[in-house]
């Protein structure tokens, strides 16, 4: 073998790179990543923001446990997210209000008034609406970075173009065979691969758990007026659409959630199209060109909730996978959480039960 290391991550986007800031200075630990950089799928085409209710009640701890770090971190921006519904779906946005408050987000309810206040141009039938003040945007690239500098600060040897090509489970833990042809052995091999979670585990012969990707779509693009800087992250309580303005510009999406095999995700025109189609249908402004559009894979468990934790059937193989749309939002808690399971310490203030792979055990 080449080399050995105590723990082996398989990802370098944020959460791989994450856990190994939390698990460099306490143990020697590998990141390998199988792109010639890291964060090349989901992390680099993130939507960037921060708002409490992302994800639903479950992961709400996750999100707001990792806003101080965020904040002294300098990566956050106040923007506010606003919740629309049109007329006749005021139900919804009281039912959402409902949880939302219910589980500690600051929240307000809005009338047709103060919802046209914020969104300029905004159509008449949309006239109910959630405001979430606490809601940032997320400098994801600074973020990222200061996680692989922490690590690599900590100690932590990073691989590129190295992905994991075969796993064989040997007495106090496995022997890897990457891409690049090095071999490596570890003592727990830390399945951090998103879209490839399932696919990682498959090559350690360990039960995938139906991590399944979805592919989401943004596109950027020039309205007229410009949009304004002050204008809130606006989502549609139906979970059509939301759109965030970009320096002067609008990303959009349709909220697609289209099922994909792991792969460098690409948007399809007919998403793009159904974004602007239905940003179109909430305000007076319409879209003068697409300037950059984008996909990436959003990757759920079958319950929709993260797996941190070793699988039930092997001790040695460690869930850091299943993040969603949330996988940045979350990445402070989620890494101290992870860390402390792995090193067999306390993980912080979230509870890790309801996010254990034993969920799964059949």
């Amino acid at each position: 073998m080449d080399a050995r290391f105590d723990i082996v991550v398989v990802g370098a986007g944020m959460a791989g790179a994450s856990l190994a800031a939390r698990l460099g200075d306490r143990a020697r630990v590998l990141v390998i990543e199988a792109e010639d950089r890291p964060g090349y799928h989901a992390t680099g085409r993130s939507a960037a923001f921060w708002t409490e209710s992302y994800g639903g009640p479950l992961v709400k701890p996750l999100t707001t446990a990792s806003g101080p770090e965020l904040h002294r971190l300098g990566v956050l921006t106040p923007r506010g997210a606003l919740t629309i519904g049109r007329m006749g779906q005021e139900r919804q946005i009281a039912a959402f209000a409902e949880t939302y408050g219910g589980v500690g987000i600051e929240v307000s309810t809005l009338n047709r008034a103060e919802i046209a206040a914020r969104i300029p141009d905004l159509k008449a039938e949309w006239t109910c609406g959630v405001l979430e003040p606490s809601t940032c945007d997320i400098d994801v690239a600074a973020l990222h970075q200061h996680y692989l500098a922490a690590a690599r600060k900590a100690g932590v040897d990073l691989w590129l173009r190295a992905g994991l090509a075969a796993a064989e489970r040997i007495p106090g833990g496995w022997a890897l065979a990457l891409a690049d042809g090095r071999r490596v052995g570890c003592d727990v091999l830390v399945d951090a691969a998103g879209a490839w979670a399932d696919a990682v585990a498959g090559k350690a012969g360990v039960h995938p758990l139906g991590i399944a990707p979805y592919r989401r779509t943004i596109a950027q693009v020039a309205v007229e007026p410009v949009a304004p800087d002050a204008l809130p992250l606006v989502l549609d309580v139906g979970g059509r659409f939301y759109f965030k303005p970009e320096s002067g510009r609008l990303w959009l999406s349709p909220h697609d959630e289209t099922p994909s095999s792991p792969c460098d995700a690409a948007p399809e025109e007919i998403d793009v199209a159904l974004a602007i189609d239905r940003f179109e249908q909430v305000v007076d402004r319409p879209v003068l060109r697409v300037e950059h559009r984008w996909a990436g894979l959003r990757s759920f468990a079958p319950d929709r909730l993260p797996v941190y934790g070793f699988d039930p059937q092997d001790g040695a193989f460690f869930w850091f996978a299943g993040q969603g749309g949330f996988g940045i939002q979350t990445a402070p808690a989620a890494a101290v959480l992870g860390a402390g399971l792995l090193l067999g310490q306390e993980g912080g203030e979230v509870d890790p039960w309801p996010f254990g792979a034993r969920r799964f055990q059949r």
